[in-house]
């Protein structure tokens, strides 16, 4: 992918950024609410925070441009949710039963929509969906996972089977979640989903870390600096620099690596490279136990425009333990043996005939 992509006229995102940010922002600093302070001065947002909901990314299409639910809708809404989420209905094929991974009890969505019962937690676009991805990011998604040059880019690729069945050529071939890379939800950008819905925030005077449950990803915020890397030094979290306004802490991200995809619009699905992904986020404190969690992701090279997502975050009792993901780190070698014996199989049944 060429750098073409980031010659776009930097003020003007700038412009689409604040003015998409500007209705969150105003209604934090309308609150009277005065953020708990640190021994040096910034607002303390330590702490473990919870974002789960059930209030979709994107609105449903049936709700056109309504940003509300009404408290009827909003029960209606949860119920249906959750019932289409309960794992433990064995109504489905007996393959299911056996090797469904885990039953209700250990999925973690959350059973209730954000306070404000909003029908998406994209707020920008108006519409309250995602916006139209660019030509060549819907070239790349045509493209089958088993044909891809790999590293595939894909959260989970074990269950897109080529004709000849899944990619077990080498570890390349496995999903960032397969091989215990990346996490469904920590991002970054964070969003909600089936499990390990926490992040921990620690805050010092230069530094602030982010570390999130799933994959127990940590992410270095740095305060002390106002230039990013130089573009040559790219990271799967990217690189990420702070600064406060306010009682706001605003957080901007670039320097992704293109091994990751740019955006994850749920558990399994990925589209994009994050090449030239850029990435703004704030984290306000509006009431004690309440964190807003927004951020705007813009990618030229993946979507026609920038979007804006809003999370509301509660305070939660710890500890958070530790997922420490084993099955990428030690039973990758059983499924690459496992195919290996396969093939052999395959070719002494063709020697055979």
């Amino acid at each position: 992918m060429t750098r073409r992509h980031q010659s776009h006229d930097f003020s003007a995102m700038l412009l689409i950024l604040a003015l998409a940010l500007a209705p969150l922002a105003a209604q934090a600093r309308a609150s009277d609410f005065e953020p708990p302070r640190t021994s040096w001065g910034a607002p303390d947002i330590s702490g473990l925070w919870d974002f789960r909901t059930l209030t979709p990314l994107e609105r449903p299409s049936s709700l056109g441009d309504r940003e509300y639910f009404t408290r009827e809708e909003a029960e209606a809404f949860r119920k249906q949710t959750m019932a289409a989420r309960d794992v433990d209905q064995r109504s489905g094929a007996s393959q299911f039963d056996v090797e469904g991974a885990y039953n209700t009890f250990w999925w973690d969505w959350g059973d209730s929509l954000t306070e404000d019962l909003r029908t998406s937690l994209i707020v920008d676009p108006p519409n309250g969906r995602l916006p139209e991805l660019t030509d060549e990011a819907k070239a790349l998604a045509r493209v089958p996972l088993w044909e891809r040059e790999p590293p595939v880019r894909a959260i989970v690729s074990i269950g897109a089977n080529s004709p000849r069945g899944p990619r077990f050529d080498g570890p390349e071939w496995l999903g960032l979640s397969e091989r215990c890379i990346v996490g469904f939800n920590s991002g970054p950008p964070m969003y909600p989903s089936a499990y390990n819905n926490n992040v921990r925030i620690l805050v010092t005077p230069d530094t602030v870390l982010l570390v999130n449950e799933m994959i127990h990803d940590a992410r270095v915020v740095r305060l002390d600096v106002s230039e990013h890397a130089p573009e040559s030094i790219r990271r799967i979290m990217g690189d990420s620099i702070g600064r406060w306004d306010g009682n706001t802490l605003v957080v901007e991200t670039r320097n992704f690596t293109d091994m990751t995809p740019s955006f994850q619009p749920g558990a399994a699905g990925t589209v994009g490279t994050g090449e030239s992904k850029l990435l703004i986020e704030r984290f306000t404190l509006l009431a004690p136990g309440r964190l807003l969690y927004e951020y705007t992701l813009d990618d030229p090279a993946t979507f026609t425009r920038p979007f804006t997502v809003a999370i509301p975050m509660r305070a939660t009792d710890g500890p958070m333990y530790e997922y420490a993901c084993h099955e990428g780190n030690y039973a990758m070698g059983g499924v690459l043996r496992g195919a290996r014996l396969q093939e052999a199989e395959a070719n002494a049944q063709s020697d055979d005939r």
